[in-house]
């Protein structure tokens, strides 16, 4: 299943915990918090001041999607 903007941080991170640095590499450091785990990747980017297309576009192409 590919990963969009509405992906759960959360459930990204779980099933495919390779892709914390690409969180980490955008200045998303506080992965490990009950609130970011709960966020969109959209709702994140927003907060970090990231580009979601080019985080959803690394994050597909570092699973195989």
């Amino acid at each position: 299943m590919a990963i969009t903007k509405n992906s759960i941080i959360g459930d990204v991170l779980d099933k495919h915990p390779e892709t914390a640095e690409l969180f980490f590499s955008i200045g998303m450091h506080c992965l490990g918090c009950p609130a970011s785990r709960g966020e969109t990747i959209e709702e994140a980017c927003m907060v970090h001041g990231a580009d979601v297309d080019a985080l959803i576009d690394s994050l597909n192409e570092a699973v195989g999607e």
